[in-house]
């Protein structure tokens, strides 16, 4: 039984090991994919953001402490963001009734994708165990990759995000 289980966890985090390394690349493009919002609208990730900024961040579960705190610091951040203008996009394996409770509770000023069919969790490469994503952020620029943050920060998503707007300027 214990074998059993280091079999079933190894593998696990050999997937997830895998998926890493199929990770969006810098430089690549937006998938054409679409998803339903919290309203049951179909987003077409390509059409939304193939102008200007667009951060696409990733959360495994809704309503779940860190995702909250992570969506909560790019809702509290908002303002910042749309001055610079960078549109949020969230996404996750839930349904669209988790996205939609989840934009309702905390106030969330951005849509949130239902990706129950991981199409674009698996396009990211942020596939995690069980089906849910892996925590992390992608910042696209007219449909190109940018920057990433593969690790996705959760108390202060929106600032390392500024941040690196912040890093343009110097450059």
């Amino acid at each position: 039984m214990i074998r059993a289980l280091c079999v079933t966890l190894f593998m696990g985090l050999s997937f997830a090991h895998a998926e890493s390394e199929k990770m969006m690349k810098i430089g690549s493009t937006l998938p054409p994919l679409t998803a339903k919002d919290q309203d049951g609208k179909e987003v077409d990730l390509a059409t939304y953001g193939k102008e200007g900024y667009l951060l696409v961040f990733f959360y495994p579960k809704a309503n779940t402490p860190g995702c909250t705190a992570q969506a909560c610091s790019l809702r509290d951040g908002n303002a910042e963001l749309t001055q610079r203008n960078v549109k949020v996009l969230g996404v996750s394996a839930d349904q669209v009734s988790a996205q939609k409770s989840f934009v309702t509770n905390q106030k969330l000023p951005y849509p949130l994708l239902a990706d129950a069919d991981n199409k674009i969790i698996q396009a990211f490469g942020v596939g995690g165990m069980f089906g849910f994503a892996k925590r992390s952020a992608f910042l696209f620029r007219d449909g190109k990759l940018v920057w990433q943050d593969p690790k996705g920060s959760t108390q202060d998503q929106a600032k390392v995000v500024l941040e690196y707007l912040d890093s343009l300027k110097t450059k």
